[in-house]
């Protein structure tokens, strides 16, 4: 049976990840910053007939529990096959690039770009152990800087310099990680779920967990001749749902 972390997987559209992976037969770990939130949610999948789920306390802006949830981990499985970087915030308001704080940016950037830097090195040697490892970070088609640039980008008016330079820097994080990776069985990607319906925007977003969660499950079993190193959006191009960096 394969195997797959998710992190921030207790709600919303990590909990519904951990949901569609596990309906595929992959034995899911949910990682959660809280062991009880955690545990909630692989009760609440567990009612659902899904038994191939566990909870693992990982809160990913701290090095002790990383380190711990890898060990746990690393005691249930020699590999794993796949690693969906979910967990995120958006870093509060205002984000105005003038009178963004600085503990703004330190508290986004630890989340968003360190959290996912620093569970994919925790882990990154049982997903060597993996005949075909895959990678997502969950990124936003807000981090394009291509897109950004362009007045005619139905979002370029939601303007914010904390969320979306974070994502930016996630981007380049996956470029140079698919780089380095590039002669091996990786495949690491940036996804972004599209504006979606969830406590993290006031449930202000148009689309639903479901078809988020699909976008994104949809990378994490990508075959060998699937790509690597891409941006994907398929909310801003519904043909190949490929979009510039």
């Amino acid at each position: 049976m394969k195997s797959a972390l998710v992190t921030g997987a207790n709600r919303s559209i990590g909990l519904e990840v951990a949901r569609q992976l596990a309906q595929k037969g992959i034995h899911v770990y949910l990682g959660s910053r809280s062991l009880e939130n955690g545990i909630a949610a692989v009760n609440k999948l567990k009612s659902e007939g899904l038994n191939n789920v566990e909870p693992v306390q990982l809160d990913i802006t701290n090095d002790d529990s990383v380190k711990s949830a890898r060990a746990e981990i690393g005691k249930r499985t020699s590999s794993l096959d796949i690693l969906i970087n979910n967990a995120g915030i958006f870093g509060g308001y205002p984000q105005a690039a003038l009178n963004s704080t600085i503990e703004q940016f330190k508290a986004t950037y630890e989340a968003n770009v360190y959290g996912a830097v620093r569970v994919t090195q925790a882990f990154v040697d049982l997903l060597k152990g993996a005949s075909e490892p895959r990678i997502v970070n969950v990124s936003s088609s807000q981090g394009s800087i291509t897109l950004h640039s362009d007045p005619a980008y139905k979002y370029y008016d939601y303007k914010g310099a904390v969320y979306l330079s974070s994502k930016s820097a996630l981007n380049m994080y996956t470029v140079v990680l698919a780089y380095e990776l590039r002669d091996s069985d990786f495949k690491v990607n940036a996804v972004c779920p599209g504006y979606t319906k969830t406590d993290f925007n006031g449930h202000r977003g148009s689309g639903t967990v479901e078809d988020a969660g699909k976008r994104i499950v949809k990378y994490a079993l990508i075959d060998k001749d699937g790509p690597t190193g891409k941006f994907f959006s398929e909310e801003n191009n519904a043909e190949t749902g490929e979009i510039p960096w």
